[in-house]
């Protein structure tokens, strides 16, 4: 049967383990604790391809213990115990360490059927996850272990790896093998700090080189079709897909045209159209606002032509919006005042509505048959002074002007009609 290069060259030491130098440097406490031959229970959160099994590995091989691997997306809890009878045996004569990968996707009566063998020591756990385990992973279960998050690995840091794996199929092929300078780097950058995937690339580039003249060359072009759009980590329902939709908007609040059409190709070149589109009207509302009214009937006009003519031509309006909303004034005073409006009624803080401002129904019932309201348009400038906030509110303020041009306009406009500060 065919052994996966990639598992086939699996770092056997942590000096040979790429990326993750924060948790495995020198003195960094995740090597500290495999040094010391650790019994720890750990949860490893991080994309994948980034050594979570490698290091479980490592760490089985350090306490000599008998390594179980179970995925949670097909393993039950009769697969737990099954393991759990080898305790003490000779098959696991220096316990057991169960690598439970995806754990996520166990329940959580799963995951607390976990605890028991934990507390007692019969097995150690390492669970690893792509998804925030605060989330997803059952907090009694997470109380009883640490924590450690894999970043993706650089590209920079995955090139040798890349071409250590170059090395190893040009010493088995039974052709001359070499390769055009930049393929490592090319290969390296375009599979998104995914090592696993990186060596998967080489051998799949090697499996499709076409012989000439007696020998194998593998290009730059060939590496980056093998690796298209690797890069790309996405998950429409995953951490991914809302950090990448959070970077989006923080970087056109930034005032950033570059990273928001960076980030907005994400999402497109993964064929998601439907999430940038309503990014893009929150956007427009909740950053530009009142600095730029215009930009949300622009905008508005961008997502409809998206959504009209569809991929691919959609990037087109999109970007337009992106940029126009990045460069555009930004102020978000109405955004802060609904939310402090909303928030003192969370708090009980409401109040009757003034009688001058009820329906004309109120009219004919009670005591006082006069609604007292005072209707603006039959004052000079439009505008009479009257109560419009419930007496308990009567004095809050929740609306501040903005700085931009547009509402001090507005501002200088309604201090001279009411004749006073706002």
């Amino acid at each position: 049967m065919h052994r996966p290069l990639a598992d086939e060259i699996r770092p056997k030491t942590l000096e040979d383990v790429v990326g993750q130098r924060h948790l495995l440097a020198p003195g960094a406490v995740l090597r500290r604790l495999i040094e010391s031959g650790t019994d720890a229970n750990m949860v490893f959160y991080g994309p994948s391809g980034t050594g979570k099994t490698t290091i479980a590995n490592i760490i089985a091989a350090q306490t000599n213990k008998t390594l179980y691997r179970l995925n949670a997306t097909t393993a039950s809890l009769q697969d737990i115990r099954d393991i759990i009878a080898d305790v003490g045996t000779m098959l696991a004569p220096g316990g057991i360490l169960l690598y439970l990968d995806e754990i996520q996707y166990f329940n959580k009566k799963q995951q607390q059927s976990l605890l028991e063998f934990m507390e007692n020591g019969k097995l150690t756990l390492i669970a690893s996850t792509t998804e925030n385990p605060y989330f997803y992973v059952y907090s009694a279960l997470l109380s009883r272990s640490t924590v450690f998050e894999f970043k993706a690995v650089t590209a920079r840091e995955t090139e040798p790896a890349v071409t250590r794996a170059l090395r190893i199929l040009q010493e088995r092929s039974q052709l001359p093998l070499d390769w055009e300078e930049g393929v490592p780097l090319q290969i390296a950058t375009s599979c998104g700090g995914d090592v696993r995937k990186a060596i998967n690339a080489v051998e799949l580039l090697y499996q499709a080189a076409v012989p000439k003249k007696g020998e194998l060359y593998l290009t730059r072009e060939d590496a980056l079709q093998v690796a298209q759009r690797s890069a790309m980590r996405y998950d429409r329902d995953g951490d991914a897909h809302y950090d990448i939709l959070s970077a989006l908007q923080k970087s056109i609040r930034g005032s950033d045209p570059d990273a928001a059409v960076h980030y907005l190709g994400r999402l497109l070149e993964a064929g998601d159209l439907i999430s940038p589109c309503r990014r893009l009207l929150v956007i427009a509302a909740e950053d530009v606002g009142l600095a730029y009214p215009m930009a949300m009937v622009v905008t508005k006009a961008c997502v409809d032509a998206a959504l009209q003519v569809g991929l691919p031509e959609a990037r087109l309006p999109l970007a337009e919006a992106a940029v126009l909303l990045a460069t555009a004034p930004k102020s978000n005073t109405a955004h802060n005042a609904i939310i402090a409006a909303m928030s003192d009624l969370k708090k009980g803080k409401s109040g009757d509505i003034p009688r001058q401002l009820q329906n004309v129904h109120a009219d004919t019932t009670g005591f006082d048959n006069r609604q007292h309201y005072l209707y603006p348009h039959d004052f000079p400038n439009r505008w009479v002074e009257q109560q419009y906030l419930p007496d308990a509110l009567k004095d809050v303020r929740y609306y501040e002007w903005g700085d931009n041009k547009t509402e001090q306009a507005a501002k200088a406009y309604w201090e001279k009609i009411k004749g006073r500060k706002l």
